[in-house]
C-alpha cells in the first residue's frame, strides 16, 4: 500500500498573515495525522512573501511538539547554503525530542540571487553537493568516511536512532548519487514546467532502484514523487481551487507580485493575457487535479511508472478549510 505524505510551506492566504500562516501548519499537521497520513514535511523557501517557511527545522520542532505519531520533515533542507556539520547538530536535535519521528529531505534548490547572496555572504569554502551530503551522512550515521577531514568531530547529541534521509530532484543523476549513498529518493514533479516528466521520473526511478546500495541510513531503496494537487469534493470543485495555483504559479516578479496566496475569487476574476494562459497550461504538468475518482487515476499513471512507494502531495490550495478537505479527498481515494 502506497503511503501518503503531506509537503506543507506555511502558506500565507489572501488576507491572513504569517502568525496565522504557522498557527494553520500545526493544524493541518495535526488533520493529517488524523487522517493516517505516514509523513508532514515543510519546504524552506526565503524571500517569498507569500510563505512563512523560512526555517524548516524550527517550523519541523513546532509541529513534532504539537502532533503525536505523524512523520515530520523537510522537504528539504537546502544544503548548499549550509555547513554539513550543523546540518546534522540540528536533525539530531530533532531526533532527540522525538525519536523515531524526524526525515532529513535534502535538496539544492539556490533561490534568487539576492537569496544566494545573503546566505552565503561569510563562507569562503564550498565543497561539491555530494560531498556535502556524504558529510552529513558521516556524522547522523555509523558509515564513518575514512581519513575524514575532521577526524575527531562528532555532532552531538549522541544517540542511538537517527533520522530518515531523502534526496529531492529532478535528475536522473541525483537518483544516481542518492542510491550510491543509500538514502530515499524523492522525485519532483512539481518544481519545472516539462512535457517530458513522467519518461525523466521513470529513468530516474529505475537508476535508483537498480544502483542502490545498503547503508546504515536505509537497507533497501525507497521511492517517493512529489506534485501540487488540487483536491476538491468533486472536478468542478478542484477546477476552481486549481487557478488559485495556476495564477500563483505564474510567479510574476520572483513570486512577490502576489503576497499572499489568491482567493478562489480573485482568480475567478483575474483575466489572463494570451502569454499567461501559455504559461498556465504549461504549468498544468507539475499539477494534479481531481475530485476522489479522478485524482486516483491521475496518480496510479505515476505510481505505476515510478514503482513508487509513497505520495509527497503539496497542497497549496487557498484556504485552510480546502488544503483539510484536500487531505480527506486523498485520503478517500487511496482508501481501496
Amino acid at each position: 500500500m502506497v503511503k501518503l505524505n503531506v509537503l506543507d510551506y506555511a502558506q500565507i492566504d489572501e488576507g491572513s498573515h504569517s502568525v496565522q500562516a504557522v498557527r494553520e501548519s500545526v493544524e493541518l499537521a495535526q488533520y493529517a495525522e488524523s487522517l493516517e497520513y505516514h509523513r508532514f514535511w515543510v519546504a524552506e523557501h526565503h524571500d517569498v512573501p507569500a510563505f512563512a517557511s523560512s526555517s524548516p527545522e524550527l517550523l519541523m520542532m513546532h509541529l513534532a511538539d504539537h502532533t503525536n505519531r505523524i512523520r515530520i520533515g523537510s522537504g528539504g533542507v537546502m544544503l548548499p547554503h549550509y555547513s554539513p556539520y550543523k546540518v546534522a547538530e540540528n536533525f539530531k536535535l530533532l531526533e532527540a525530542a522525538h525519536p523515531h519521528r524526524i526525515d532529513l529531505g535534502i535538496g539544492n534548490t539556490a533561490g534568487t540571487q539576492v537569496v544566494q547572496e545573503a546566505l552565503n555572504e561569510l563562507r569562503t569554502r564550498r565543497w561539491g553537493y555530494k560531498t556535502a551530503i556524504s558529510d552529513v551522512i558521516h556524522y547522523l550515521s555509523k558509515d564513518k568516511k575514512p581519513d575524514f577531514r575532521f577526524e575527531n568531530l562528532q555532532a552531538r547529541p549522541l544517540i542511538e536512532s537517527k533520522p530518515d534521509m531523502w534526496l529531492l530532484s529532478t535528475s536522473v543523476s541525483n537518483a544516481r548519487l542518492a542510491a550510491q549513498l543509500g538514502i530515499g529518493y524523492c522525485f519532483g514533479l512539481f518544481p519545472y514546467a516539462s512535457g517530458d516528466k513522467l519518461e525523466v521520473g521513470r529513468e530516474a526511478c529505475r537508476v535508483y532502484r537498480e544502483e542502490f546500495q545498503p547503508s546504515d541510513i536505509l537497507s533497501e531503496p525507497r521511492v517517493m514523487f512529489s506534485m501540487f494537487a488540487a483536491a476538491g469534493e468533486d472536478d468542478k470543485h478542484a477546477e476552481a481551487l486549481a487557478k488559485s495555483i495556476d495564477l500563483w504559479m505564474l510567479g510574476q516578479e520572483d513570486f512577490a507580485k502576489f503576497k499572499q496566496i489568491p482567493s478562489i475569487e480573485t482568480a475567478a476574476d483575474y483575466q489572463l493575457s494570451a502569454a499567461e494562459k501559455r504559461k498556465v497550461q504549461a504549468n498544468r504538468s507539475r499539477l494534479i487535479v481531481g475530485g476522489p475518482k479522478s485524482i486516483r487515476q491521475q496518480l496510479d499513471v505515476y505510481i505505476d511508472a515510478f514503482q513508487a512507494d509513497e505520495l509527497l502531495m503539496c497542497t497549496i490550495m487557498p484556504g485552510i478549510d480546502n488544503r483539510k478537505k484536500g487531505l480527506e479527498v486523498l485520503a478517500e481515494a487511496f482508501e481501496n
